[in-house]
């Protein structure tokens, strides 16, 4: 199936590593030219140039931080003058390795509120920046990366970050369809990355068993009993950036693998 990506131009946040990273390998893969965004120079520049030699497609690194307005206006404004515009957001920053589960008396809400800063009101600030871009082309997509916590109780924090990128999410879809942008939300179930591989290889190093035990116990918990990984989020993603995915607006896919006796609807 040709997604009808090829020359389509696309900003991916949180883009240097993990499922950011393989979303933009998948876009720059599918034809699109692609900025990529993060807070970390070294990373971010390693990537650019991995996935473009890998895909003979341009990739540009930005330095920006999604909790700042002034980065977040910087960001779109060089991604547009690189890229000739902007078709595609994909809302992937958030804080790593970030302590979102713990007790209710240990919950700091200056960590609470630097989450919400950077994956809520950051992806507000992007989308309000690419959004007259888009409005003029009277075409876009905007996927925003949320996570099953948004589902499942265990982490204040956590369920309370994803359930408001949600709500937020549909508000905007609703405001933003009639111009032909159309604005999705992608909940990634626990998902293998590059630094949750690395944890599995230490754990499994220190408790003498096989590093496949270790990775099927913590990610193979879901109906299809294997561990999703940054690619499978990727291909959905991709899909939903692409015309193919019209008919889809304001909505939720989960990418987890299927949860076991769980209904939604």
């Amino acid at each position: 199936m040709d997604l009808e990506l090829r020359g389509k131009a696309a900003i991916v946040t949180g883009g240097s590593r993990g499922i950011g990273k393989a979303i933009a390998h998948e876009l720059a893969r599918e034809g699109a030219s692609v900025a990529i965004a993060a807070r970390g120079r070294e990373a971010l520049e390693a990537t650019a140039a991995e996935i473009s030699d890998e895909t003979d497609m341009p990739v540009t690194p930005i330095v920006a931080d999604t909790a700042r307005a002034d980065s977040v206006r910087d960001m779109v404004s060089r991604a547009v003058d690189v890229l000739g515009g902007v078709d595609i957001l994909v809302n992937s920053a958030a804080e790593v390795g970030s302590r979102v589960a713990f007790p209710l008396p240990e919950i700091d809400v200056e960590v609470f509120r630097g989450e919400l800063n950077v994956k809520v009101l950051g992806a507000l600030r992007c989308i309000q920046h690419v959004a007259p871009h888009m409005i003029r082309r009277g075409w876009g997509r905007i996927i925003n990366i949320s996570g099953m916590n948004a589902r499942n109780a265990g982490s204040v924090i956590g369920s309370a970050r994803n359930v408001a990128l949600v709500a937020m999410t549909k508000n905007i879809a609703d405001e933003l369809g009639p111009h032909g942008i159309n604005v999705t939300v992608v909940h990634p179930g626990l998902t293998l990355t590059e630094r949750y591989h690395a944890q599995a290889e230490a754990t499994a190093a220190e408790r003498g068993v096989p590093l496949e035990t270790v990775i099927n116990e913590r990610f193979g918990a879901n109906v299809l009993g294997r561990p999703m990984t940054a690619i499978d989020v990727a291909y959905v993603v991709t899909f939903l950036a692409s015309p193919k995915a019209t008919a889809i607006n304001g909505d939720v896919i989960a990418v987890a693998g299927g949860y076991p006796r769980a209904i939604y609807y």
